[in-house]
This record gives C-alpha cells, sequence and structure tokens, in this order.
C-alpha cells in the first residue's frame, strides 16, 4: 500500500495514479511520469480519464472525496488497447500511464450517482466487485 506521507494519489473510479499537485519549488523527478512528457497531476489537470465527471482540475474537495492516498499494487500501462492487464483491471478505454491494482476508498453517492447518469457503471476498484462476482458465481 502507499505510504501515509505519500503524494500520489489513486483516482476512484479509473485507478490512475499521479501526485496530487505538483511542486513548483522542488525539483525531483516523478517516478510516475514519463521523462519527456509534461508532469501531470490531479489539481492543475485532472485525470485524464475521468475529469469531465468528477471535476477534480482546481479543487482540493474533489481531489480528497474521489482520489485515495491508499492503493495496492502498480501497473504500468502503454499500450491500453491491447493489454490482457488492461482487460482484466477494465482500463482498455483509458490513457496510458500508471494504474493502481486496488484503490481503498468509497466515492460520495451524488459522484455514484452522477457517472449512473452519464452511462458509465461505477465498479469500486477496491477488489469487493471481484470478491462480490466469485460469491455470486459459487
Amino acid at each position: 500500500m502507499a505510504g501515509r506521507g505519500s503524494r500520489t494519489r489513486a483516482c476512484m473510479v479509473c485507478s490512475i495514479v499521479q501526485p496530487a499537485t505538483v511542486s513548483s519549488d522542488v525539483d525531483v523527478p516523478n517516478p510516475f511520469q514519463p521523462t519527456d512528457v509534461e508532469p501531470q497531476d490531479f489539481y492543475r489537470n485532472g485525470c485524464p480519464n475521468c475529469e469531465e465527471i468528477l471535476g477534480l482540475r482546481n479543487s482540493q474537495d474533489a481531489i480528497q472525496e474521489c482520489t485515495s492516498q491508499v492503493f495496492e499494487g502498480l501497473i504500468a500501462m502503454g499500450d491500453p488497447k491491447t493489454s490482457w492487464v488492461a482487460r482484466w483491471q477494465r482500463l482498455t478505454d483509458y490513457v496510458p500511464g500508471i494504474y493502481a491494482v486496488k484503490v481503498v476508498g468509497t466515492l460520495p453517492r451524488e459522484i455514484i450517482d452522477s457517472l449512473e447518469d452519464n452511462g458509465i457503471k461505477y465498479v469500486p476498484r477496491d477488489g469487493s466487485a471481484m470478491e462480490e462476482d466469485s460469491v455470486a458465481a459459487s
């Protein structure tokens, strides 16, 4: 799991991992970002997959509600369209990047309702949906 002091967060909808903010006064490379790409962070850029619905850009409150510092495992996704791991994690429609295998946290009910209103079936990324699927199959 990510440490308590970690400045990286994972989106609870798509599980992409990014810094909450990019600090301009510290010149430390971000291990989650390729060196030839502008730094991405939830505060300045929002979520590259979910921004239209979550509205994370420039909103610390939305970042706190819709992302989590507690996540397990990391997946480096270069080509989500062809990756079997992307299919397994339901990431095929998302941008290349670093994704968490599991994200701990609960989205607010109004966000889940907004996702459903936009035709998006929310599947929690904490592993509970997979556990429910395996119990239902038993």
